[in-house]
């Protein structure tokens, strides 16, 4: 029995309705799951978890498919969402007792059985745009200013201000340097206690863990 038959012979049983049956002692769901592995092994070494009562595919930290005992689910993104969609690809649904979420990853249970080779480049473009979109949401880029230890909206916007516009130039320019610019835009009677939120911001800690050498020198930087 082929891989095809199995799955076909999985997800609809001789009476039409999905159903298991056994092949060689074996459950068919097992067979399908490992052709499905296999098959995405194609694609580059990757890691399982537990996800949404299946097992999601992460490649890099970034998942990219989740894997049912009835369907191969592939994730979304930018322009992968038409393509699916006007495939006829359905999203996946997370039944959870009384309540269903609706997530980004569409069935392409079909196209892996009957398309394969449209089926694997949409699965290129969603682990490029899963590993693209991972890289971005771990990197400084797509940190607020806000989201910094010490930090809050009225800093941000005082940072702002005072011209320095993300957590890279933020980073870049240093504590002392930001304070200088801070202190230039809102004039000289700025609280001192804001260079060490600006240093511990930048350390990843709140100010009063800096020790007090630490604050000495920033002092005498400033002056």
């Amino acid at each position: 029995m082929c891989h095809c038959q199995i799955v076909d012979a999985y997800l609809f049983g001789v009476t039409g309705k999905i159903r298991p049956i056994t092949f060689n002692g074996r459950h068919v769901v097992h067979y399908f799951k490992d052709e499905l592995f296999n098959y995405l092994r194609e694609f580059g070494s990757f890691e399982k978890r537990s996800m949404f009562g299946g097992t999601g595919i992460f490649i890099g930290g970034a998942m990219y498919a989740i894997i049912t005992e009835q369907a191969l689910f592939l994730r979304g993104g930018e322009k992968l969402d038409m393509q699916l969609a006007k495939l006829g690809c359905e999203k996946f649904r997370h039944i959870k007792r009384s309540t269903t979420a609706v997530v980004n990853y569409y069935d392409i249970t079909d196209l892996y059985s009957h398309q394969r080779e449209k089926c694997s480049s949409l699965i290129k473009e969603s682990i490029d745009i899963s590993v693209s979109e991972k890289a971005y949401k771990t990197s400084e880029k797509s940190k607020r200013l806000r989201d910094l230890p010490n930090m809050r909206l009225t800093l941000e916007r005082m940072v702002k201000k005072a011209g320095i516009p993300d957590v890279t130039s933020f980073v870049s320019l240093g504590a002392v340097e930001v304070y200088r610019k801070v202190r230039k835009s809102h004039g000289k009677d700025l609280d001192v206690k804001l260079l060490w939120m600006f240093a511990g911001a930048i350390d990843g800690c709140h100010w009063s863990l800096l020790k007090d050498d630490q604050k000495q020198r920033l002092l005498r930087a400033i002056e």
